[in-house]
């Protein structure tokens, strides 16, 4: 694949304008050779892995994570992957074959991939239970993903160590970590949270009602939590989601981070449509790929998501050992490729243009889309720039 870049002059206008007010410049380029073809196929032969303590306030196993880089690979400016295991919040570890094989496999092709643990629910059946131990967990676990973020951004003050451009981290997951990797991006402010929500304790038969956002204390107060490496982002260039699923889907809004899912039509552990969390009755909501996308285009949020058709849950969990994982890797992959800075084709400089967020595409008559071969396409990034891209397959 090759991507023909339509140069824009810049424009700075209200993003409602931009689909009207756009004053183009078009020349060629081949973004594919500014990427010096990395990230879209594996160009090393051999990672090596090395395991850190993301956390500089918690020193336990649950926030240690093992670190890929390429041998051999010299470059400076890597985008970067946090990937988070499964286990339903009550187990797993990052060293799960799907781990291991996604983050050697990204690396390969010239990423920074991590495999991440996080903090798991105290109690299984008490997670099974009750809903305020449900968002508990998860909110714990945002807390360490955004941990996670912050350590790479803050290895750039200590001389970037892993090569890392900090304008570029994406996270993402199986299962559980898929979910806690949307969360952490959705959950936009503690207002998000429902202020109430009302259950039935099925072991009493009392009913239950507590405030989600007052579990946020748990975590430091608010929604950057308690994992350390303060004063540094945790903004994410995007989402990738292996059968994963969001509470709300109201929380996805025009300004998110593109997303990207893979996910079994007949998945009821994480429900592909909506569900309770896995298929247990007294699990809150969780609505997978067929929910999200929609609201998605709705929002105008870049977003892409492949469906296995009869496949339910532990498709990833076997790594490349299932050809749909394969599939998996090979249509993230794609998904990503044109959202890296390296393919940054417009007339500022090469520097500030690492800087730039793309938060949405949109077809030549203004209408929101995700990415299309072979179509002239509009890509446009949070300081109003826009870019004419044609990706040519």
């Amino acid at each position: 694949m090759c991507l023909i870049g339509i140069k824009l002059a810049t424009l700075i206008y209200p993003m409602k304008r931009l689909t009207t007010l756009l004053a183009l410049t078009f020349i060629s380029a081949l973004t594919l050779a500014q990427c010096n073809g990395r990230y879209q196929t594996e160009i090393f032969s051999s990672v090596t892995k090395t395991t850190v303590n993301y956390s500089d306030v918690y020193t336990d196993n649950a926030h240690s994570m093992d670190i890929y880089i390429a041998d051999g690979d010299a470059e400076i400016n890597r985008p970067v992957i946090i990937y988070m295991h499964g286990g339903s919040f009550l187990g797993g570890d990052k060293s799960a074959i799907d781990c291991v094989d996604f983050c050697e496999s990204f690396a390969k092709k010239g990423y920074v991939t991590a495999s991440a643990n996080y903090r798991l629910a105290n109690d299984a059946q008490s997670f099974a239970l009750y809903q305020e131990e449900q968002y508990t967990t998860v909110l714990k676990v945002v807390s360490d993903i955004k941990g996670a973020i912050r350590y790479f951004r803050k290895s750039l003050v200590n001389g970037n160590p892993y090569g890392i451009d900090g304008n570029a981290i994406f996270i993402g997951g199986y299962s559980a970590g898929a979910v806690a990797a949307i969360h952490s991006a959705y959950i936009d402010s503690i207002s998000d949270l429902p202020i109430s929500i009302t259950y039935i304790n099925i072991l009493t038969g009392q009913s239950v009602d507590f405030n989600p956002q007052d579990l946020v204390n748990i975590i430091g107060g608010n929604l950057e939590g308690d994992a350390g490496n303060y004063g540094f982002s945790s903004e994410v260039s995007g989402v990738i989601s292996f059968a994963g699923g969001i509470n709300d889907i109201n929380w996805i809004d025009s300004y998110d981070e593109p997303i990207v899912s893979c996910q079994g039509d007949a998945d009821q552990i994480v429900n592909y449509n909506c569900g309770p969390g896995l298929n247990i009755p007294t699990v809150f909501t969780l609505c997978g790929a067929a929910e999200i996308h929609p609201k998605a285009n709705i929002e105008g949020v870049i977003n892409d998501y492949l469906v296995l058709t009869g496949e339910g849950h532990e498709w990833c969990s076997a790594g490349n050992n299932s050809p749909l994982f394969s599939q998996a890797l090979d249509f993230t992959s794609a998904f990503l490729f044109p959202l890296l800075p390296c393919n940054n084709t417009t007339s500022i400089s090469e520097e500030n243009a690492r800087n730039k967020q793309l938060i949405r595409i949109t077809d030549m008559l203004g209408r929101n889309t995700s990415i299309i071969s072979n179509s002239p396409l509009f890509y446009i990034y949070g300081d109003g720039s826009v870019e004419n891209k044609i990706i040519l397959n």
